[in-house]
């Protein structure tokens, strides 16, 4: 395959993606089909499985971009200049943000985390990990810093990302929104507190 065809066949799996994100948004997942996003295209519902062999990797494909997306975002704050408590918390508050505008606001792409959530996709997955270490990158450089103490890296990013559950899931955000609990700087407070230096005695 040649350089051109390369790019080529790249700029059709993202015209696909595009598309398919838009009807996804407009008529749903569930109601919208392959042959849908075909005739958006202008092609066959064959040239389409030529890039994707299913609907579902169609969606997951959507999912992983707008999932990326959150990921860069976190990266960037993460890798900015300051101490690392500011800055945990502003990755905090953009990632709930973010998922907040694109998936509570929005009811058809809500319906397709729900789907994407339910099948437990693989991409799901990644992208909590992807961002369970983004956080344990900035608490592994208040650690260093001694902002922080932390002596188990892994653990207290997990127990940071699991605190932040009910603000970082899309259903869960969705599902809290209106039940009595701690609103996110609450929560934030609780995780910085928990990381922390303890005080000693003499």
């Amino acid at each position: 395959m040649t350089l051109i065809q390369e790019h080529s066949e790249t700029d059709t799996r993202e015209r696909i993606l595009v598309v398919a994100e838009r009807l996804f948004r407009q008529i749903g997942y569930q109601k919208t089909t392959v042959a849908d996003i075909a005739k958006e295209l202008r092609m066959s519902p064959a040239n389409v499985y030529r890039f994707f062999d299913s609907k579902k990797s169609i969606h997951e494909g959507v999912a992983r971009g707008l999932m990326g997306e959150v990921e860069i975002e976190a990266q960037r704050i993460a890798r900015s200049e300051g101490p690392a408590a500011p800055r945990l918390r502003q990755m905090m508050t953009t990632i709930n943000r973010m998922n907040t505008e694109r998936y509570v606001g929005d009811s058809k792409l809500h319906e397709m985390v729900e789907v994407a959530m339910q099948e437990d996709w693989d991409v799901c997955v990644a992208h909590m990990e992807c961002i369970a270490a983004i956080i344990g990158e900035v608490i592994a450089q208040g650690a260093a810093s001694g902002e922080f103490e932390a002596p188990d890296l892994q653990l207290a990013s997990l127990c940071a990302c699991t605190a932040m559950m009910r603000f970082f899931h899309p259903q869960m955000i969705a599902q809290c929104a209106t039940k009595p609990g701690p609103t996110i700087d609450q929560m934030i407070d609780f995780v910085i507190a928990g990381l922390s230096p303890r005080v000693r005695a003499n």
